[in-house]
């Protein structure tokens, strides 16, 4: 079986991130190493500023100065490239082990998006399939994509109360 890649947080020098991204990217083209270092990301954010003569500017902004994220399968010679890469002091994690970033932990980043295909939208009548509401129907008010959330009016007590639900929670109800 072979191992799945992770992700590492690899601590720069404050303002190296990109050259650090870009030297290990050229380093595993050129070693072929595509098989244990599957990606490099800088996380950013994007920051819109109102400036004094009332102009906005838009820019990035890298939301963990000095860092920048590996998913990578850790073996002797990955560890070794990426911690040779001048820029890099080291990995984040306890003594010399580097510690790997969990689903939530990577999800919260931002780093990786799950694609999730919906299949119903506003009004359509949907069952719950996970959670403290599993097997409720309700009709779907709102749906935010961008979220990850479904908002649906389920039937309780004789009234209908709104629930907030991530969109993987609910599936359609066949007509």
């Amino acid at each position: 079986m072979t191992e799945a890649a992770k992700w590492y947080v690899v601590h720069t020098y404050s303002g190296y991130e990109n050259t650090v991204k870009a030297t290990i990217e050229r380093t595993v083209e050129s070693r072929g190493l595509q098989e244990q270092i599957h990606a490099v990301s800088i996380p950013l954010e994007t920051v819109t500023e109102v400036t004094e003569s009332g102009a906005t500017k838009t820019y990035d902004r890298k939301v963990f100065p000095g860092y920048v994220l590996v998913k990578m399968i850790m073996s002797d010679d990955a560890w070794y490239v990426i911690k040779n890469v001048r820029g890099v002091t080291g990995f984040v994690g306890s003594g010399t082990k580097p510690t790997a970033l969990t689903e939530d932990e990577v999800l919260q980043l931002g780093v990786e998006k799950r694609e999730i295909v919906v299949n119903y939208a506003v009004g359509d009548t949907v069952r719950i399939t996970d959670g403290p509401l599993t097997s409720f129907t309700g009709a779907v008010e709102a749906l935010d994509p961008e979220k990850n959330k479904v908002r649906v009016a389920v039937s309780m007590f004789g009234r209908e109360t709104p629930v907030e639900l991530e969109l993987d929670q609910v599936e359609v109800i066949s007509q």
